[in-house]
């Protein structure tokens, strides 16, 4: 059940970052369930062979590449899924950034009801 409820969760957090971002946008509710599983498949899979891959970088630059790593993974999963579209680097990068504390903040209020 808390994940059904976490999935329509990260679906409404995405229906609102298109709403407040003008570089993404998603078609109707059932795309964003799609890019919900998307999104989260490549955090799954992806992100953790990358983020290794990229320690010397991150290390580097004081950790501000994992935010451009969050940024491309986002864009990744718009080019991926029809019905969710990234328009640019910058788009997916500040969508990364507020599709994670819209998640949260919806997760931390949803589940601390429960």
């Amino acid at each position: 059940m808390e994940l059904l409820l976490n999935w329509v969760l990260s679906a409404s957090a995405l229906m609102l970052v298109a709403y407040m971002l003008p570089g993404v946008h998603v078609s109707n509710f059932k795309a964003a369930l799609i890019a919900a599983i998307v999104v989260g498949l490549i955090n799954a899979l992806l992100r953790p062979v990358l983020a290794l891959l990229t320690l010397p970088l991150s290390i580097l630059t004081l950790g501000l590449f994992y935010l451009v790593l969050n940024g491309l993974l986002f864009w990744l999963a718009g080019s991926l899924t029809k019905g969710f579209q990234v328009s640019g680097f910058w788009a997916g990068l500040f969508g990364a950034i507020l599709y994670g504390v819209i998640n949260w903040a919806l997760g931390s209020i949803v589940f601390s009801l429960l």
